[in-house]
């Protein structure tokens, strides 16, 4: 009898499950369901209060709807019966993290903390830490802390110590209120499961952790804030599951908000990025897994460690057991896009959209694929939501240079797409120049689905063969694909992911090669993207922080 298992992907404006056949990978039910409150960054629902700049918060009652209303949808959809499904995993963007009680009952969910933002769950691109961020830095460097370097030598603003910090330093009755800090992947996992895990992914990624040394001495928390010296012990656990690994398993309470049956076997939770790496195939070292959305991340394993300035870290056992997991990452790709199209394109295009029944990204890809590379005249910096690697500076801001009267939409939409494909270049030429190979690049995510012309300009910009995932929700597919190993082979599904990669994950049969005569033009605009790059994000000219500080004095004197 045939067997299933559904991945659930949190992003960062819906969620969406797909129930998967565990034979072979095939989908036979997708549904996504948007956020009520997608991303909270001006302010506060219900009350109205006005968020400071950086903020990206959200609601993680939005995560419970997603189970109650995507899970039952796809077993409508699909037919399947509820006894047949064997296992459940779940993805998440990261870090976003949340203060709870010692229930996991959230804090903004508490009459008393609702009108408090940092009550709330801090997304993944809430960059308004970066003071303590630089704090952390600043300390493991004074201190000589070894672990630093695994993490390109700084920890991002993104990432969970500086989202908990800034909670300390702004509202200490929020921390001391808080039992638990964890990430919403782990808290989601918490509710299907009625118990509390932590995972290595995001544990290693996000918060400092290792599998041989574990987090750091209490000694450097302490240096940082003395309140800080046993958070975790206080407000988090040295218990740290393995990916792959089963949390628990269905409770009779989430059974009735899916439609599934209590008792199935549930995943530990896992990163969206990583967790696509499998479902692409991807079981060996050498062949970099981009996860391309409204950021971009970038995954690729290794059998040795190699220390990369600028990346977001690496991980043993992080992706895949067995291997060192190598991360870097591009926080402003298909949010790139979607600025341009919302603000900057004249209601004639939008005209021209809809009367040929296209979107308007759609009318620019077309405009934009008639040029040639180099033709418009312009270079781009892909910094609109700050740089995650390599500089790991969240208050770079973008740029666009060669721009005159003439200037067309279409060749500004191409020059920030080939602005992202520059970023890129530099992340595998980081990687490269020390000692982690990238032979192979594959990818995933929407953006790969909707847009040719930037695949085209990826596989140009950086000479090298893009494949394609082979479904259109491979993080969910790879949540799913967790969910079989979780269940484990006497139950129908698969004892290790090893196992499960060949038979469930999946490529496109097309790809896409590089013009090597494109690649010469772009290599020429590559050199000149390098000397911005460098020029404006390695200190010799701070304008960027100047005006984002004019800015700031400026808001808060209006």
């Amino acid at each position: 009898m045939a067997k299933y298992t559904i991945g659930v992907d949190f992003g960062t404006e819906s969620g969406r499950a797909v129930l998967v056949d565990v034979a072979d990978g095939r989908e036979l039910a997708t549904s996504v369901h948007p956020y009520k409150n997608r991303v909270i960054d001006e302010r506060l629902p219900e009350s109205g209060i006005l968020l400071e700049p950086d903020w990206a918060l959200q609601d993680p009652n939005d995560y419970l709807e997603v189970f109650k209303h995507t899970i039952p949808a796809v077993l409508q959809e699909s037919g399947v019966l509820s006894e047949d499904v064997i296992g459940i995993g779940v993805d998440f963007t990261a870090c976003t993290m949340l203060p709870t009680k010692a229930d996991g009952t959230p804090l903004c969910f508490l009459p008393e903390w609702r009108n408090h933002p940092h009550a709330w769950v801090k997304l993944w691109k809430h960059h308004s830490a970066q003071p303590e961020a630089d704090k952390i830095n600043q300390i493991a460097r004074d201190m000589g802390e070894g672990w630093l370097d695994r993490y390109g030598g700084k920890i991002s603003s993104e990432w969970f110590f500086s989202k908990t910090l800034q909670i300390l330093d702004e509202a200490p009755e929020i921390y001391a209120a808080a039992d638990r800090l964890l990430e919403a992947t782990d808290w989601v996992i918490w509710q299907l499961t009625g118990v509390e895990t932590r995972n290595s992914c995001t544990a290693g990624y996000k918060a400092m952790w290792s599998k041989r040394e574990g987090f750091p001495d209490k000694s450097y928390f302490a240096a940082l804030d003395p309140r800080l010296e046993n958070v975790i012990e206080e407000k988090m656990t040295r218990d740290i599951k393995a990916i792959g690994d089963k949390a628990g398993v269905l409770t009779q309470q989430a059974a009735q908000w899916t439609g599934l049956k209590a008792g199935i076997a549930v995943a530990v939770a896992n990163v969206d990025a990583h967790v696509a790496v499998p479902a692409t195939t991807v079981a060996e070292t050498g062949r970099m897994v981009m996860i391309m959305g409204t950021s971009t991340c970038h995954m690729v394993l290794g059998k040795e460690e190699h220390l990369v300035p600028g990346i977001c870290g690496y991980v043993e056992d992080g992706i895949l057991p067995g291997l060192f997991g190598y991360e870097a990452g591009q926080s402003c790709v298909g949010d790139h896009f979607a600025w341009f199209t919302e603000n900057c394109v004249p209601a004639a295009y939008q005209e021209e959209a809809a009367a040929g029944g296209k979107s308007i990204h759609q009318l620019l890809e077309e405009k934009a694929s008639q040029l040639k590379p180099g033709e418009s005249g312009l270079v781009a910096l892909d910094w609109w939501n700050g740089n995650r690697s390599v500089l790991v500076d969240v208050d770079l801001t973008g740029l666009l240079i060669g721009a005159t009267l003439l200037t067309k939409p279409e060749e500004i939409y191409r020059a920030l797409i080939e602005a992202t494909a520059y970023g890129t270049r530099v992340i595998i030429e980081a990687l490269e120049a020390n000692g982690v190979p990238v032979n192979e690049l594959v990818a995933c995510g929407g953006l790969p689905e909707k847009n040719k012309l930037l695949m085209q300009i990826y596989a140009d910009v950086t000479g090298r063969e893009f494949k394609v995932a082979g479904s259109a929700q491979t993080p969910a597919l790879g949540s799913a694909m967790f969910g079989a190993v979780a269940a484990g082979k006497a139950a129908g599904g698969f004892d290790s992911i090893f196992e499960a990669a060949p038979v469930m994950g999946k490529l496109k049969k097309d790809s896409f090669k590089p013009n090597l005569e494109a690649k010469k033009v772009y290599d020429r605009l590559f050199d000149e993207y390098r000397q911005l790059h460098d020029y404006f994000g390695r200190g010799e000219n701070n304008v960027m922080k100047r005006l984002k500080a004019i800015k700031a004095e400026a808001r808060k004197a209006a």
